[in-house]
């Protein structure tokens, strides 16, 4: 086979993703709903095995891949390319707490979140060569086999427009959430190209 198959995971919810607080490069702990999503993707991974897990750098993504490591006796790879984007001003905060401080940076925001990122942000563009590039990267390394990966909301979003061909300007309004420890499944090509055949499926929803 000159392809892989790769299982993309959200990390389980930490404490500000339940408050809808951004959490880029911010390192914060899973909450007890966190852990439990987290168990459930271990789980899945005993029912539907794969040949290696690749994570984020981050400690949510890292705990969040725990589970299915221990079910099938893997160690993770961490993939700096895989972190998820810094938010600039807006880490720790809510889109409608910026907005109140600044009405028109976060409407310029709403309209297009890759030409008007938040202040000192990182550049969504920048962002979306990395992940592409890291996903490239595990997809050539393990070609004709299966791969779990637990990264980031933003990171995997605009990665799969980048991926999908399309336009990085509507990865809000096409993907509006990937849900956390839910699975999308990609198969990417050793050329780079790649076809999306699920979507934000619950873990649980794949378990007998």
């Amino acid at each position: 086979m000159s392809s892989t198959t790769l299982l993309l995971a959200r990390h389980g919810q930490t404490v500000w993703h339940a408050e809808n607080r951004y959490a880029g490069v911010s390192d914060i702990a899973l909450t007890d709903e966190g852990r439990a999503q987290a168990e459930a993707l271990g789980r899945w991974a005993a029912a539907h095995p794969v040949d290696a897990i690749w994570t984020s750098t981050v400690s949510r993504a890292i705990a969040t891949a725990a589970p299915a490591c221990r079910a099938l006796g893997l160690t993770s790879h961490p993939e700096p390319g895989l972190r998820e984007c810094d938010f600039g001003v807006v880490e720790g905060r809510t889109l409608a707490e910026f907005a109140t401080e600044n009405p028109t940076a976060a409407e310029a925001f709403r309209t297009d979140p890759v030409a008007h990122p938040f202040p000192g942000a990182e550049d969504p563009k920048e962002a979306a060569d990395r992940g592409t590039e890291a996903l490239r990267r595990i997809a050539r390394a393990h070609i004709g086999e299966r791969v779990l990966v637990v990264a980031h909301n933003t990171l995997l979003r605009l990665v799969l427009c980048e991926l999908l061909s399309i336009p990085l300007a509507e990865y809000r309004r096409v993907l509006p959430r990937l849900r956390n420890a839910a699975i999308t499944e990609l198969r990417v090509t050793a050329a780079g190209s790649a076809a999306l055949l699920s979507l934000n499926v619950p873990c649980d929803l794949h378990l007998p």
